[in-house]
């Protein structure tokens, strides 16, 4: 499998890294995962108990990148942002599995946007690029494709199907569930964030994910195209 960018996304303010970890045991429980989960949402939510995102210059800056390529701010609220809106307004986010909420909670520490996608179900290789409109569409949780809009980055694999929609909405393809053994991430950010941020977010995500789930990580950086 290989990872490719779109110039143009590039330079339309969109920075991105991927990460690979193969062998994982997303099955068996961890008490221990489970203690320090919930230490870090109650730090988490001290955290951002007066948090504006618009005065916060990683989130906003997700809404400056959506502004530029001309996808609206209101019904497309950032990844990272919308955790954190879950999380103050529920005080903790439901158990899901290991990886995702390893990754759900480095996301909302670094406040980058993260995505987990099962390997065994893309289709070759996968490439973020501005879609033209032709592409598949199915996000999680839906059986039905929905209307792709031309112009908008997306993460998307060789059969033409979108795998992320920008960095919101993942699709239903590639979900990781308890028996995904091997998962490709994004580690996604924008011109506030440092590039030096993505890699350490990167390295993160490897280092706690084999700490409680096993299994070999890299970081890739895609090829730009």
């Amino acid at each position: 499998m290989e990872f490719k960018v779109e110039k143009a996304v590039l330079d339309a303010g969109v920075k991105i890294v991927f990460v690979v970890i193969r062998g994982l045991d997303n099955k068996t429980p961890s008490e221990e995962w489970n203690v320090r989960r919930q230490a870090w949402m109650a730090e988490l939510l001290e955290r951002y108990e007066n948090l504006d995102p618009h005065q916060d210059d990683v989130l906003e800056g997700f809404h400056l990148l959506h502004d530029h390529v001309g996808v609206k701010r209101r019904k497309n609220v950032p990844a990272s942002e919308n955790l954190i809106k879950l999380l103050l307004k529920h005080g903790s986010l439901p158990y899901i599995n290991k990886v995702v909420d390893i990754y759900n909670l480095i996301s909302l520490d670094s406040k980058l946007a993260l995505g987990a996608h099962n390997i065994d179900r893309v289709d070759g290789n996968v490439t973020l690029r501005f879609t033209d409109g032709t592409e598949k569409f199915i996000p999680l949780g839906q059986q039905e494709a929905q209307e792709v809009r031309p112009h908008e980055y997306s993460y998307i694999d060789d059969s033409g199907e979108v795998l992320c929609r920008l960095e919101i909405r993942q699709v239903q393809k590639t979900l990781v569930d308890e028996e995904a053994t091997n998962v490709f991430y994004i580690v996604q950010g924008n011109e506030a964030t440092p590039d030096e941020l993505l890699h350490q977010t990167a390295r993160r995500i490897i280092s706690l994910t084999t700490q409680y789930c096993g299994g070999e990580g890299e970081v890739v950086v895609p090829q730009t195209v």
